[in-house]
């Protein structure tokens, strides 16, 4: 009798495996299908929602561009003392700090609340404010600053919140990447709150004013169990539908929002950035797997600083890119990023990346960019300018040139070591390959085809000498 249960056994076990395969083939098959893209287009948000302390704005998720790369982007803009509330979603994101500083606030689950208030501290606090009731000091996970230029890392299921302490607005643009094997939900984008306050409903072209206050879906009886507190500020937790409608996600805080952080001097700040610069730059070689816990992983990465540039060219502008080998939470995350700036008419030469689609957002000025796609069509060929989202998918090749004002953009990149091409300059595939056999592909004479290859020593981004018009008269 044992021979056919564990004929059955092994055929169950053969039969599930084989429609999770099915099921996987049916899915990749369904995002292959959204890349059949005969033009692309620089896209605007389409999404806003006015908050109390800033902005919240998103782009059409359902679009074939997002579709096809399988991410959403959202763009928060926090007015001065202004609080991004807690919130957390089922994918990985990366958010870039545009413009501002502030305090980063992530929840790291099974870590420890290191930040602790002295008895001292708080005494003193609650005289101030004339508080007779006894409390215990407050307990946090670490907060961290950000500043402009920052790359934020956030886990799929991780609350995070972000505060502006600055004397400016900060701008968030955010990339949610819906694909990842982290979700296991769908492709709708996601943000679930704790806090009583209404969502921008980014799956669709219209605003939801639908509370997603996880709180408020339990009963508050069970809640006041749960936190051993009174029925009624269990309701305050869970809000009413006065209190949702005029604040939503990003409230103003009075005064100064009250966290344990340490004093940190400018000197400090220096320092700080120096150590992150060395370590971003130490690479995956010399980790022994016992440097960084959960606990303790560096969720921040600054690619803004001019000193960081991995591409750099004075005349024509410079290139800073941020993998797993910088940032080695990105491997978990299976994302990185690229921030490049562009001098008054250069061009960032004709490249393709090999392994991950390309997200660009415009974070200064405009440029020109020409893309074309596996069968030698130009899909797009127009501006970019400041604050428009273009995607350019797997294997596009795509070239930018500055404006005379010049270009700055930031690049997601569906990988954690994104592979780039160029197809001019040192290190390109044109020079890595023969001039006979350029000769004989292009139907020129060797002599052509050498020159094709040494004519550019530049990398990755040039200043041309002369224009196009002028090589004709010429």
């Amino acid at each position: 009798m044992a021979k056919p249960n564990s004929f059955l056994y092994i055929s169950l076990c053969l039969v599930v495996l084989f429609n999770g395969c099915l099921a996987k083939r049916w899915q990749q098959q369904q995002q292959f299908n959204q890349c059949q893209l005969d033009r692309l287009d620089a896209l605007e948000p389409n999404n806003r929602i006015e908050a109390e302390a800033g902005v919240i704005e998103s782009w059409d998720p359902n679009n074939q561009q997002f579709q096809c790369a399988g991410v959403a982007v959202v763009r928060h803009t926090l007015e001065c003392n202004g609080l991004l509330l807690p919130q957390y979603s089922p994918t990985h994101q990366l958010i870039y700090i545009v413009q501002g500083r502030g305090y980063l606030g992530t929840v790291l689950p099974g870590c420890p609340e290191t930040y602790q208030d002295s008895q001292q501290q708080q005494q003193q606090q609650q005289q101030e404010q004339g508080q007779s009731r006894r409390f215990r000091g407050d307990r946090h996970q670490k907060i961290q600053h950000f500043r402009q230029g920052d790359i934020i890392a956030i886990p799929a299921g991780v609350a995070h919140w972000l505060y502006n302490n600055g004397d400016s607005e900060v701008v968030a643009v955010s990339l949610l990447d819906l694909n990842n094997q982290a979700n296991q939900l769908d492709e709708n984008p996601r943000k679930m709150n704790f806090s009583n306050r209404d969502r921008v409903d980014v799956s669709s072209n219209n605003i939801s004013n639908m509370n997603n206050n996880v709180l408020s879906g339990f009963s508050s009886e069970l809640l006041a169990d749960v936190f051993n507190m009174d029925v009624q500020t269990i309701r305050k937790l869970q809000g009413s539908e006065e209190e949702r409608r005029p604040r939503k996600n990003i409230v103003k805080v009075d005064g100064e929002l009250q966290v344990i952080r340490p004093p940190r001097s400018r000197q400090e700040q220096e320092r700080e950035e120096e150590r992150e610069h060395r370590q971003s730059g130490r690479g995956r070689d010399v980790d022994n797997g016992l440097e960084e816990t959960l606990c303790t992983l560096r969720l921040r990465e600054n690619i803004g600083d001019a000193s960081r540039a991995d591409i750099y060219n004075p005349e024509a502008g410079r290139i800073s890119t941020l993998n797993s080998n910088k940032l080695r939470l990105l491997n978990w995350l299976q994302l990185s990023a690229e921030r490049g700036k562009l001098n008054r008419n250069a061009i960032h030469v004709a490249h393709w990346t090999q392994n991950a689609h390309t997200v660009i957002y415009g974070v200064r000025g405009t440029a020109r960019v020409q893309v074309v796609d596996d069968s030698g069509r130009s899909v797009f060929d127009d501006e970019l300018q400041q604050g428009q989202v273009l995607i350019v998918p797997q294997n596009f090749a795509v070239v930018k040139r500055a404006s005379s004002e010049g270009f700055e953009w930031v690049a997601f990149k569906t990988n954690d070591n994104a592979q780039i091409t160029p197809l001019a300059g040192q290190n390109s595939v044109i020079r890595a390959i023969p001039a006979d056999v350029l000769a004989n592909a292009y139907q020129i004479s060797r002599e052509d085809a050498q020159e094709l290859k040494e004519n550019s020593q530049d990398i990755a981004l040039i200043r041309p000498s002369r224009t196009s018009s002028e090589r004709r008269v010429m």
